[in-house]
């Protein structure tokens, strides 16, 4: 047997020969009079390798000629020049070994699945160009956030899955419990005796890992969390999921400037790693799923980013003259639209809005002199819109006590965050990133179920 290699350590080799051996899937088949030409993908990289095997192997006529798409094997041979077009190197297959068959009723075929087929299959659908090329950009967008923070001293923070607090407060908590819900304690006035469940407490699935990485921060200076993050939103679009993957920095003895200014570097940085470690992926989303989205890739990664405030953006939008299907006017959130107006064409490059009114905006936002705004930020990108959203945080005590109480949250739910603006509070910053919206900008895909491996959205939790 020849050295065991990947497809993707094949595909890079210089030049040809020497006996190898790949282990990996049957992508394509086709067996003519006398020869069978094998595509096999080990899912290291986009390409294939095809292997040419012939009849004087001992098992042709029994095991090759009855391969087929799906099936696992092990092949070794002699790697060559190809004569096709399209490759560089074909293997001439000295042994064929079957690892594992595949059924007559294997479902992926050679032709074009839809999407919503594949995600009835998500057990089988990276084996796919599409799907496959997906996790290898996120894997490599991974590996990127990872490293930028890395190199610039963060420390990596792992917060709780499990919480008591709701960092949005927007209520749409997935709730997790021990009770039988048919059969729950009762407290003296008919509710749901929380103190009796397995926390002691109502508990949830966190919608983020902001606020425990605000104690990170106000003791390490810079850390980030990169996990999982939960939202029981009844939505069914094609951007929202109800388990999603969130990056978030906090940095301490930090401003909105500074904020500013990191996540502009970060999506620079993430974006130029993934164009040097996936072109072949990128290459093939340019071409099948959105023309153009390497070229955008780049614009991004060169030109410097356009800052302007919320009340600068209402006014352009005004001035317009566009007919917006929201209404514009100061004091309403910016919807998808306006969003997509202002980084397409009035800018055509990210534009970062900072100062919207405090009444739209979290509790945990600094409060501007003006009484109406808080320095909050969201970068907008071309074609999607906001993909990040942040703020410097409020560290003055009494200020953001108030702002708990008018936001209808109870201040003792909130008070060890509260305690952090006593003892040695400092003005600290950080931002939230939807690492499945970055990647669907990446690839251009159009739904995000399909750029997160197990999709879990209203009605469906498989695997």
């Amino acid at each position: 047997m020849g050295e065991v290699v990947s497809v993707r350590e094949v595909l890079a080799r210089e030049s040809a020969g020497g006996s190898v051996t790949v282990r990996g899937w049957l992508r394509t088949t086709r067996h003519s009079k006398g020869v069978s030409f094998l595509e096999v993908s080990d899912g290291s990289c986009f390409a294939g390798l095809q292997a040419v095997a012939e009849p004087a192997l001992a098992n042709y006529e029994d095991v090759v000629r009855g391969l087929g798409t799906g099936c696992a094997v092990e092949v070794t041979g002699e790697l060559v020049d190809s004569p096709g077009k399209g490759q560089r190197f074909e293997l001439h297959a000295t042994a064929v070994v079957l690892v594992g068959g595949a059924g007559a009723d294997y479902p992926l075929q050679k032709k074009r699945h839809s999407f919503e087929f594949l995600r009835t299959i998500a057990h089988l659908r990276p084996r796919t160009n599409t799907i496959g090329a997906v996790w290898r950009v996120r894997n490599a967008a991974a590996f990127a956030i990872h490293r930028f923070f890395q190199e610039r001293g963060f420390l990596y923070l792992h917060t709780p899955v499990i919480t008591a607090s709701d960092a949005e407060g927007a209520g749409e908590l997935f709730r997790v419990t021990s009770f039988d819900p048919a059969d729950a304690p009762r407290d003296a006035a008919g509710g749901v005796d929380w103190e009796r469940d397995f926390f002691g407490r109502q508990a949830f699935l966190t919608v983020s890992g902001q606020l425990e990485a605000e104690i990170g921060a106000l003791a390490l200076s810079n850390v980030y969390t990169f996990g999982p993050t939960f939202r029981a939103e009844n939505s069914n679009t094609s951007r929202h999921l109800a388990e999603f993957w969130m990056v978030e920095p906090e940095m301490a003895f930090c401003d909105l400037h500074g904020d500013v200014d990191l996540a502009e570097a970060f999506l620079k940085a993430v974006f130029a790693a993934v164009l040097e470690r996936c072109p072949d992926d990128l290459a093939f989303f340019d071409e099948r799923i959105e023309p153009g989205v390497v070229a955008r890739l780049e614009h991004i990664v060169a030109a410097p980013f356009e800052r302007m405030t919320y009340s600068e953006a209402v006014a352009i939008l005004e001035k317009s003259g566009r007919d917006f299907e929201f209404p514009v006017k100061w004091g309403a959130d910016l919807q998808s639209e306006h969003e997509r107006f202002l980084a397409e064409e009035h800018v055509g490059r990210p534009v970062v809005v900072t100062d919207y009114p405090a009444a739209i905006k979290a509790f945990y936002m600094y409060a501007n002199d003006d009484g109406r705004t808080v320095r909050a930020l969201d970068v907008l990108v071309p074609g999607v819109g906001e993909i990040i959203g942040g703020s410097q945080r409020e560290h003055r005590e009494d200020v953001l006590r108030a702002r708990i109480v008018a936001s209808g949250l109870d201040p003792e739910d909130y008070a060890w965050y509260l305690e952090l603006r006593r003892h040695g509070s400092a003005p600290h910053a950080g931002f939230g990133l939807g690492f499945e919206r970055l990647v669907q900008f990446m690839t251009g895909m159009k739904n995000i179920r399909d750029v997160i491996p197990f999709p879990r959205v209203p009605g469906y939790a498989e695997f």
